[in-house]
């Protein structure tokens, strides 16, 4: 990051919230500004915990020139952070026993007769969490089909074939977790959204969570890469499991303390499962589009495992972009720290720094 004069820092309109921990408070504070001066985005907020203490800042406006900086309430749209979701959806319902992971997800989805085999392997439930299941990145468009509709789908899965065998390499896949999130609702029998926030969103408390989107100033609006408002669409049907969950700074923070908690009993075999290395690097072929905020070693459910690095410990993490927000959601599961980031831009420049920025902050609070 090239570092501003923070002489400049006293022109920032932040948004500052009381913490116990005041040098948890100091640092984002710090890391906020001096990021905020360098990148020149509309809008940046950055809530942090360390050990139960939670921190927020928040630099900038909620959309150009309304006045209104973003609050630890200001909704966002987290983009693929919501995959961290769908993963942890997964992990509850193999600790209730409902799946196993192992468990085919071909049978489950009713959309499909049957999802497409490679060298005589079926795409499982945990290949579609791990991006191991062969699929492309993103549906192939076909005229006079909707996107993202049933028949969308089915076009595309229709004689597809797999790009490698189930297992055996990873490419980060939209389609997949949509189809994992289908697969989940097939195996409880009820509507995905209504399965996530029952055995997800309920328990840890995230009240601000949901695919339903917010208006007026108390939702963060996002920009193109060239500064131009980003104006939403309507949301998808089918697009649960990899996207369109809208949350606040305040529930990340609550996401991130029930993650850090290594010893209550509440969910921890889900939680367990959700955090394990499921899908190892070494040795997959291909690997692509998983690196983009750090290198990814391993895959926990949704998740991205970074190995311990020089003073950096061992970082769970998932970067999420959607309707011109990016933002990156980071934990070192050890160490009880953890840091939520968005900006209000599709400046990709300033979205891999800002991982690296978040990655760096843990490394400081939490040093090997």
């Amino acid at each position: 990051m090239k570092f501003k004069a923070i002489t400049l820092a006293f022109l920032v309109a932040a948004a500052p919230a009381a913490a116990e921990d005041a040098l948890l408070q100091e640092a984002i504070e710090f890391t906020g500004q001096i990021f905020y001066l360098d990148t020149g985005v509309p809008g940046l907020v950055i809530a942090a915990v360390r050990d139960g203490e939670t921190a927020f800042y928040g630099l900038g406006e909620t959309k150009k020139g309304n006045g209104k900086t973003p609050d630890a309430d200001t909704a966002i749209n987290v983009g693929s952070i919501t995959k961290s979701f769908t993963g942890l959806t997964l992990a509850t319902l193999a600790a209730e026993g409902t799946v196993a992971l192992t468990d085919p997800a071909g049978p489950l989805i009713d959309l499909v007769d049957t999802l497409p085999e490679r060298d005589g392997h079926k795409i499982r439930l945990v290949d579609l969490a791990t991006h191991a299941g062969g699929l492309k990145r993103e549906l192939q468009e076909f005229p006079d089909v909707e996107r993202y509709s049933d028949a969308s789908f089915q076009a595309n899965l229709k004689d597809a074939g797999l790009l490698f065998t189930p297992g055996t390499g990873m490419l980060y896949s939209n389609v997949g977790f949509d189809l994992l999130a289908m697969a989940l609702s097939g195996a409880a029998d009820k509507p995905y959204d209504a399965l996530l926030k029952e055995k997800v969103l309920d328990p840890i408390g995230l009240t601000a969570t949901g695919y339903e989107r917010p208006t007026g100033d108390t939702v963060m609006t996002g920009y193109d890469w060239e500064g131009n408002e980003m104006v939403p669409g309507a949301q998808f049907a089918n697009r649960s499991g990899a996207s369109q969950l809208y949350t606040t700074a305040n529930d990340m923070l609550r996401y991130l303390e029930w993650n850090l908690d290594r010893f209550g009993s509440e969910g921890a075999e889900a939680r367990g499962i959700s955090h394990a290395a499921w899908a190892m690097r070494d040795g997959m072929n291909p690997v692509y589009g998983l690196d983009e905020s750090g290198h990814m070693n391993a895959m926990g459910l949704g998740w991205v495992i970074m190995m311990p690095e020089g003073d950096r410990p061992l970082i769970i993490q998932k970067a999420g972009g959607s309707e011109g927000l990016l933002s990156y959601l980071a934990f070192a599961p050890s160490r009880g720290v953890g840091v939520f980031i968005s900006i209000s831009q599709f400046n990709f420049s300033a979205g891999m720094e800002m991982a690296n920025v978040a990655n760096e902050l843990i490394a400081i609070l939490a040093p090997r």
